[in-house]
């Protein structure tokens, strides 16, 4: 069991768990509910990629200052209660048949805002229930019901929206907010509020900027999640549109296609810290990263019948190579920086990874409309790919294994 036996920290584990398998329900549910049901192009379909990540890119780093003044678990709760209220009104307004792409794009809109808040107090917050010696066993259970999570909520997704619609879909979703604020609730551990001093929101900003600059494997991580991030999401703006409209598959077998190419997320759950263990952990980090942008090369390819096979297995390397990414960078980054600079650092790395999100997705909705899907498709891996040149070329070649910069 390991970390699983502190109680507080199996609490936040089943409310993580609860909150990834919701959540993957609106990953299919949305985009199909968009392109089926109200009939929008794959241009605004796009857009609801951009509005749930452009929060990241306007408040990203506000939010990290904010999070290093407050308590953290009452952040937590309040930002799932409120996207479970924020998603319910999806299925409310299409049972009444007034239901519409404004309205869609506006709950994505909120529901993103939350989710920064969330995000960043969520990975500010572990820390203070573990030892500093288990941050990466703690991260990889967390990332673990993130493969879980890739594993199994696709293929449930695609039966729910076969058997109750996009729209009724997202009310489990809603369910699943729920269920992990009454899991935060019962945290027992004292989330002590930050000693009170004058607070300066630039300056705040500028001393995580400064830590992340200084140290240059750090920078690597934040600059190849950026880049990377980029790339993907010109890929995933488009992909579901591609596979229902220029393959003509059922949101079953859509749903179907991600079980199965994402048992890699569910392999590098159960295996990353053995990874990082045999081979050592900075080369895991840019081994994942090459492995990453190799993997992206087969979605292109993906047609009818056996030509499917090419998205299963590129879905299994690229969700094996983004778990172990996730697991040792983020273990890294949580042990290297100061407590009081961890909300902002945090922020930095995610607004520079979700931040770019919005863009990238502009991309591959208005290359889609002018080149066609399949030309997107490999413009996205070839950008995927050559992110993996800051990994390689970083300090991280030279080592075995990572630590702060005063044990390297």
């Amino acid at each position: 069991m390991g970390v699983l036996r502190q109680p507080d920290f199996r609490r936040l584990w089943l409310a993580d768990l609860a909150s990834q398998l919701g959540s993957r329900i609106d990953v299919l549910a949305v985009p199909l509910l968009a392109a089926t049901a109200l009939g929008a192009p794959v241009f605004e379909v796009s857009l609801l990629r951009t509005a749930e990540t452009l929060p990241y890119l306007v408040l990203g780093l506000q939010v990290g200052a904010w999070c290093d003044r407050i308590r953290h678990r009452p952040v937590l709760i309040a930002a799932d209660v409120g996207r479970a209220l924020l998603i319910t009104s999806i299925p409310v307004a299409a049972l009444f048949g007034v239901l519409g792409m404004a309205q869609l794009l506006a709950v994505v809109l909120a529901v993103g805002l939350l989710g920064v808040f969330f995000d960043v107090a969520h990975q500010t917050y572990v820390p203070r229930l573990v030892p500093l010696d288990q941050l990466p066993e703690a991260n990889a259970r967390l990332q673990t019901n993130r493969s879980m999570a890739a594993v199994a909520g696709p293929g449930a997704a695609g039966l729910i929206v076969q058997a109750l619609g996009a729209a009724t879909a997202l009310a489990a979703d809603a369910l699943s907010y729920l269920w992990s604020a009454l899991w935060l609730r019962r945290i027992e551990t004292p989330d002590v509020r930050p000693e009170r001093r004058e607070r300066r929101l630039l300056r705040e900003i500028g001393e995580g900027l400064r830590l992340v600059r200084g140290d240059r494997i750090l920078l690597a991580i934040s600059a190849h999640g950026a880049v990377s991030s980029f790339f993907q999401s010109a890929h995933l703006a488009i992909v579901i549109v591609f596979l229902a409209r220029d393959l003509g598959l059922s949101p079953w077998l859509i749903g179907l296609l991600g079980t199965a190419s994402l048992t890699g997320a569910l392999t590098a759950g159960l295996t990353a810290r053995r990874l990082g263990e045999r081979i050592g952990e900075a080369r895991a980090l840019w081994g994942a990263a090459v492995l990453f942008g190799l993997a992206y090369q087969l979605y292109p390819f993906t047609g009818r019948g056996w030509a499917l096979a090419c998205y299963v297995v590129a879905g299994f390397f690229t969700s094996y190579s983004v778990i172990v990414l996730s697991v040792f960078g983020l273990s890294f980054q949580q042990t290297v920086t100061p407590p009081e600079l961890l909300g902002r650092v945090n922020a930095i790395s995610r607004t520079l990874i979700f931040g770019v999100v919005p863009l990238g997705s502009l991309l591959g909705g208005t290359l889609a409309g002018a080149f066609g899907m399949r030309a997107t498709l490999h413009i996205a891996a070839a950008g995927v790919l050559a992110s993996a040149v800051i990994m390689v070329w970083s300090p991280l070649r030279g080592l075995r294994d990572l630590a702060p910069a005063g044990r390297r």
